[in-house]
Parts: structure tokens; C-alpha cells; sequence
């Protein structure tokens, strides 16, 4: 969540290694809500799951929501931000 134009879609597409937002130099590029997930690595993973043996690994992911900046009046329904809220 942010203000428009300040690289939240670049962060976006920089954490989300296969994520392709738009992220272009004006307000209000992103319309549509942008979703990844990418995995976050844990040196300690595989150790654990060979000394407790669980019956299915899943490793942690992180969700990602690319949304449109919110401007002034977000909280009265001004800018696209708001309807994702």
C-alpha cells in the first residue's frame, strides 16, 4: 500500500521473480490487482523434515498483492487504491 508512482509495482515484479505487473511511469498504471508468490528460502528446511520425517513438506511462501496507490480521499471512495481495500 502506498502512494501512486513510487515503485510499488517494481518491488512487485523485483520479489515476485516470474510476476510481470505493469510498472510504468505514470499514476495509476496498475487498474487490476496483480498476485505471486514466491518462495522464501530456509537453509534449516530440509534438516528439520529429514529429522521429524513429516508426511508432506510444503515450504513457506510469500503472498504478494500488487495494488493502485491510494490518494487523498482514499477513504471516501477517491482513486482506484480504495476498491481494493
Amino acid at each position: 500500500v502506498g502512494l501512486p508512482n513510487v515503485g510499488k509495482s517494481s518491488l512487485f515484479n523485483l520479489l515476485g521473480d516470474s510476476a510481470d505487473a505493469a510498472a510504468e511511469n505514470y499514476p495509476f498504471c496498475t487498474i487490476d490487482p496483480n498476485t505471486a508468490r514466491c518462495p522464501v528460502p530456509d537453509k534449516r528446511y530440509k534438516q528439520l523434515c529429514d529429522i521429524w520425517q513429516p508426511p508432506s513438506k510444503y515450504p513457506a511462501y510469500l503472498h504478494l498483492v500488487d495494488i493502485a496507490g491510494l490518494i487523498k480521499g482514499a477513504s471516501e471512495g477517491a482513486g482506484l487504491g480504495n476498491a481494493f481495500l
